[in-house]
C-alpha cells in the first residue's frame, strides 16, 4: 500500500556503508595453551581418512587433538629439547591415556620425538580469524548505485 511505500525507500549511501567490505576480526576465543604428553602416528594410518575428511599423510605437518577446531594452527614445543613445529589440526585423538596431541610422523621428526614415541610438549594457538570475504563480495554485488 502507499502508506508503507515510504518505509521501503532505499538510501544508497547507507546501503553502501552496510554492504561494504568487512575486515577479518579475531574471534573473542582466548589463546589456547596446554602442556602434556604428545605421541605421534604415521605408517599404519597413511592414506586413511582423518576426522575432517582429508586423507592422512604422515609427511605433512598435521596433528590430532581431542577438541581444538579443525584447521587450527598450533605451535608445538618439545619441552625436553626446546624444538618447535607448526602443525594444523585435521584429526581427532589421541585416544591413549592422558595424551594431549598426536603429531604426524613428519612433525614428530621435526621436534626429535620420533625415536622415543612420546614427549612432554607445550601447545599454543592463536585466536582463529573469521574470514568474511565471501559475505562482503556478495554484499557488494547487491548494492545499486544511484543513477
Amino acid at each position: 500500500m502507499l502508506i508503507f511505500s515510504g518505509c521501503t525507500t532505499e538510501h544508497p549511501d547507507r546501503q553502501a556503508k552496510l554492504a561494504g567490505p568487512l575486515k577479518e576480526k579475531a574471534s573473542s576465543n582466548p589463546v589456547h595453551k596446554e602442556v602434556g604428553e604428545a605421541s605421534w602416528y604415521g605408517k599404519g594410518f597413511q592414506g586413511q581418512e582423518t576426522a575432517n575428511g582429508e586423507t592422512f599423510d604422515q609427511k605433512e605437518m598435521t596433528a590430532a587433538h581431542p577438541s581444538l577446531p579443525m584447521g587450527t594452527k598450533a605451535k608445538v614445543t618439545n619441552l625436553e629439547n626446546g624444538k618447535k613445529v607448526d602443525v594444523r589440526i585435521n584429526d581427532r585423538g589421541p585416544f591413549v591415556g592422558a595424551r594431549v596431541i598426536d603429531l604426524s610422523r613428519a612433525a614428530a621428526k621435526k621436534i626429535d620425538m620420533e625415536t622415543d614415541g612420546t614427549t612432554q610438549v607445550k601447545i599454543e594457538t592463536k585466536p582463529i580469524k573469521k574470514n568474511t570475504a565471501v559475505r562482503s563480495r556478495h554484499a557488494k554485488k547487491s548494492v545499486k548505485k544511484p543513477q
